[in-house]
């Protein structure tokens, strides 16, 4: 997942691993010899096209807005069809307006035509203060869940590690997330939630107190599972 950033100060670019206290639970469970945080991407200004969500300060908010403007009036001046004439004024009024794209509501053809548009307030965009950024793996973990996304785990005495997906996503795509070989021989996946597991104390003790499900291909993974996965190479 890649995190645009404009006129903030501290954020460093590249990798940034998601620290979470769920992962260290479960490390300290297995005993694994690595551990393996979910990350995510910082880039700035000049990738801000590539970027799903957009972090900004409020002065440069109107940056974002007029970005868009730009290339909304120069769209307009190449534009043939009526249709797309017609929904580049209305992204104009919200624009001149000092709206965000992503506040009009559009139709599923409209969708369809501004995802090809490189409009930047069409993401998601998070006006964010100094006293935000001085706990930037906080504001993270609250931008990540905000947009939709969860965590789950995968553990044995080699590595745990957690891994960060779009909800809702089903046990047979997550599989897909690690490997394909793993998506494509699914039996099964056993779960336990991160909850049950402290609860337990360990993973014995939870499989004891019947914290395992045994689910098929069309479960839907929670926030805080940690899945093994069964599957035929």
């Amino acid at each position: 997942m890649k995190i645009g950033i404009l006129d903030l100060e501290g954020i460093p670019l590249g990798k940034h691993n998601i620290k979470d206290s769920r992962l260290d639970l479960i490390e300290d469970s297995f005993k694994s010899h690595t551990k393996t945080y979910a990350y995510v991407e910082f880039v700035d200004e000049s990738k801000l096209s590539e970027a799903e969500v957009i972090l900004v300060s409020e002065d440069a908010r109107s940056d974002l807005i007029l970005k868009d403007l730009e290339f909304v009036d120069s769209r307009l001046g190449r534009a043939e069809a009526e249709a797309e004439k017609k929904l580049l004024n209305e992204l104009k009024k919200v624009l001149e307006k000092e709206a965000f794209v992503s506040e009009l509501i559009l139709s599923d053809e409209e969708k369809k035509l501004i995802s090809g548009y490189p409009l930047l307030t069409s993401r998601h965009i998070f006006i964010v203060t100094p006293e935000e950024l001085s706990d930037l793996n906080k504001l993270i973990l609250e931008v990540i869940k905000d947009v939709g996304y969860i965590s789950f785990f995968t553990a044995n005495e080699k590595e745990a590690r957690s891994w960060l997906v779009r909800s809702p996503i089903t046990a047979w795509e997550a599989a897909g997330k690690i490997h394909r070989d793993i998506q494509k021989g699914f039996i099964r996946a056993e779960v336990i939630n991160w909850q049950d597991l402290e609860k337990a104390g360990s993973v014995h003790a939870a499989k004891q107190a019947g914290a395992l499900k045994l689910e098929q291909k069309d479960y839907t993974v929670r926030d805080g599972d940690l899945i093994h996965f069964r599957f035929n190479v």
